[in-house]
């Protein structure tokens, strides 16, 4: 109960980081609002270091290490642009760790597409290194459409990028390359949406 509590509030400051910083920047100041987030975020902390494999710990905790030193620098040095870049850098983390995995022989999403399919349909790992690309590109766009809000637009444009519009494309880059997967290999499920597109397009026939 705790561990999934935990993950619910890991959850909600994530999707209301955006708004979060409105609201405290316009309200307060930059160091209590670095102060009440570090005081969110440090028992899921705790939490993902208690459960890591000591030889696991630096790779489970670099990412939350990383945006609770940049809320502590924020509250440290009463800076608000801190918080402002921190989408920036979270966009420029997983751009590193998506752009990494294309200098292997296996791509990230095809690590993830073997956790649910370990046997791909001929041609699926070149497929999912095209959509690491893609996913490289959406993040570099990503983080130079939030780096400029940051510089130049009001506060509340940021905050309406960062905390809704972002997650919008986000979400239709995952439903545009769902359906041109299915369209690709035609390989169906049972869920609704399988179903749904099974109907449209139809299952490839057998040789």
């Amino acid at each position: 109960m705790t561990k999934f509590l935990l993950s619910a509030v890991n959850t909600v400051l994530v999707l209301a980081y955006p708004a979060a910083v409105y609201l405290g920047l316009t309200r307060y100041g930059a160091r209590e609002l670095g102060l009440l987030l570090l005081l969110l975020l440090l028992p899921g902390l705790i939490s993902k270091a208690r459960a890591a494999a000591p030889g696991d710990l630096w790779e489970v905790l670099k990412v939350p290490l990383t945006v609770a030193l940049m809320i502590g620098l924020g509250a440290l040095l009463d800076d608000a642009r801190l918080f402002l870049a921190l989408p920036v850098l979270v966009n420029l983390l997983l751009l590193g760790h998506f752009a990494a995995s294309l200098r292997g022989p296996v791509s990230l999403v095809e690590r993830m597409a073997r956790l649910q399919e370990p046997e791909l349909p001929p041609g699926g790992p070149a497929y999912c290194r095209r959509v690491t690309q893609v996913w490289c590109v959406f993040f570099v766009i990503n983080a130079g459409i939030a780096a400029i809000l940051a510089l130049f637009a009001p506060l509340a444009w940021w905050s309406l990028y960062t905390g809704l519009v972002a997650y919008f494309l986000m979400g239709l880059l995952f439903t545009v390359e769902f359906v041109v997967r299915k369209a690709t290999f035609r390989r169906f499920g049972d869920s609704l949406p399988d179903r749904v597109l099974a109907r449209i397009l139809r299952p490839a026939k057998a040789p």
